[in-house]
């Protein structure tokens, strides 16, 4: 029985584990995949923590996940051994619910997630459905590109899904590890991005990446800031902050968009004069296509900065990206 290292947690709230499993056997429709590198992000929270109901333990987490086909499966003809793929956050879809009968998959009623409903990349080996699986172009580092995968996807499609063009003003609330990507994305499409974050520590990294402005939250008010500027078409929320958030509907421009792209535990309290006075919009995404996303990666050099750890030191990697001391995505690569 052939064994490989993966990192397992065994009840919500539990540990993660480092267990020697049996290599997995891709179904029909799956391939097995060698996992090269494997990102860190904060939806692995859902596994640790249990925030789903009717989750199933032991579960390995992982779900910006790149490696090579090894095997697939006896219905597979797409894809082939050697080839270089990625698996997000959408694990697969059920094809005949009715969104997928409308051709939107990724609404699927009875959807699939990578390292939630089935084992995800923390390990030296995994399966992976067929239509989960993304090509990756051999331009594109395996640890570099995996926080793409996610992090890049959502950031990149919520630009997208904001409506801004070029020239608007687009505020990036938070300068972390999505923030250091959706400010990339902005600069090379040409908006103008003003980073909102707490203190100065970030600033010089912020105009580095491009940055039209930086405002310290600390110390300035942001909303009469963004005003300043004219308000902004769009701001995208990725700090976990609800009462920053809830506060800065008030920087929309007259017919601007807040994109919630963050999972934030606390309600929003937001004043409906707002909306009714500037006829603006508020709306969550968690959306994105990940072949889009690494194309446009790819042609406009937009690069994470990550942190590397070995699959091993997955406890501490997780850690540190939920305490935010990560500059700006940790990423697990296996050392087979």
């Amino acid at each position: 029985m052939a064994l490989m290292r993966a990192i397992q947690i065994s009840k919500p709230g539990g540990e993660f584990e480092l267990v020697n499993r049996e290599i997995p056997s891709p179904a029909a429709n799956e391939v097995l995949i060698k996992v090269e590198a494997c990102g860190v992000c904060h939806g692995e929270a859902v596994i640790k923590e249990g925030y789903f109901p009717n989750l199933i333990y032991p579960r390995i987490p992982g779900h910006e996940v790149i490696g090579t086909i090894i095997k697939p499966g006896g219905e597979i003809d797409r894809w082939k051994v050697g080839e270089k793929v990625g698996v997000g956050w959408h694990g697969g879809h059920c094809f005949k619910c009715k969104e997928c009968l409308r051709g939107n998959f990724r609404n699927c009623e009875n959807t699939i997630t990578t390292g939630v409903d089935r084992d995800g990349g923390y390990a030296e080996y995994m399966t992976a459905r067929e239509e989960a699986l993304v090509a990756i172009p051999d331009a594109l580092d395996h640890v570099k590109g995996a926080p793409l995968l996610c992090a890049g996807r959502t950031t990149f499609g919520a630009l997208k899904f904001s409506g801004a063009q070029a020239g608007d003003i687009v505020a990036i609330h938070g300068l972390g590890g999505l923030g250091h990507l959706a400010l990339q994305y902005a600069v090379k499409m040409g908006l103008k991005p003003v980073v909102l974050s707490r203190g100065t520590t970030k600033e010089q990294m912020a105009f580095n990446l491009g940055a039209y402005a930086y405002i310290d939250t600390t110390t300035k008010d942001a909303v009469k800031e963004l005003n300043k500027l004219g308000g902004a078409k769009a701001i995208i929320c990725l700090a976990q902050n609800s009462k920053e958030i809830s506060a800065l509907t008030a920087g929309l421009r007259r017919h601007g968009k807040m994109v919630i792209v963050t999972a934030v535990n606390e309600p929003l309290q937001i004043s409906s004069n707002v909306f009714l006075g500037r006829e603006c919009y508020l709306t969550g995404f968690a959306g994105g296509d990940i072949a889009e996303t690494l194309d446009f990666s790819i042609f406009t050099n937009v690069i994470p900065m990550v942190e590397v750890f070995p699959l091993e030191e997955a406890a501490q990697a997780y850690q540190k990206m939920m305490n935010a001391k990560v500059l700006f995505r940790a990423v697990l690569t296996m050392n087979h």
